[in-house]
């Protein structure tokens, strides 16, 4: 019989699940959400260049959150590993996908000690109304809007039209910085490569 606790089988069904938003199931394929998205066409993959490294300190950052105040990367050292996804633009079509996906797979964050933050260059009030459309959010979304894009900056993710490439950092209860993505900003970045990285942060607390 399947234990549906074990890490592998939820990697599994987290991949089944992300191939089921990303098959036309997000909110972007939502007849009311699709008339309001903005398609920016399709964008260089990526540009600009990792200022950090796996092994490094992740660069410390306090940014505001839609609902919870003012959050930091330090509120959660020693606690929680904290997975940051940095998305483009709000109201654009591949994250008005790509953070309701994460809702599916809620479970998952929770069983590896991991904390999900959302941010974008876009400001509280823009970011206020898109995600409204999407619905509920279970992570905190941040605003790096002022000074512009500087968290992005701080992890060499901000491109050359003010907005950030679509990139994934985890970071580990040290600080540390344990896995880094970049994506082709006009593409998704694989949830199973996420999973797996998430796995063997935790792995050794599972001996």
């Amino acid at each position: 019989m399947i234990d549906p606790t074990r890490p592998r089988y939820i990697s599994v069904v987290a991949a089944i699940l992300w191939l089921a938003v990303t098959h036309g199931h997000g909110l972007a394929g939502d007849a009311g959400m699709k008339n309001m998205i903005f398609d920016p066409g399709r964008l260089k993959p990526v540009d600009s260049v990792l200022a950090v490294e796996v092994g490094d300190p992740a660069p410390p950052f306090s940014l505001p959150s839609l609902t919870q105040g003012t959050v930091s990367l330090a509120q959660y050292r020693g606690t929680r590993n904290v997975v940051i996804s940095f998305v483009p633009a709000a109201w654009t079509p591949v994250c008005s996908d790509q953070w309701p996906g994460y809702n599916i797979t809620r479970d998952i964050f929770a069983q590896y000690d991991a904390t999900l933050l959302g941010i974008t260059v876009d400001n509280l009030p823009t970011l206020f109304a898109w995600t409204r459309q999407m619905g509920d959010l279970w992570f905190p979304v941040l605003s790096d809007f002022w000074p512009h894009g500087e968290v992005a900056r701080r992890f060499g993710v901000l491109r050359g039209d003010g907005t950030a490439e679509r990139a994934v950092f985890i970071i580990d209860k040290a600080g540390i910085i344990r896995y880094i993505s970049v994506s082709d900003i006009n593409q998704r970045p694989n949830l199973k490569d996420m999973v797996e990285a998430l796995k063997a942060i935790h792995q050794p607390q599972e001996d």
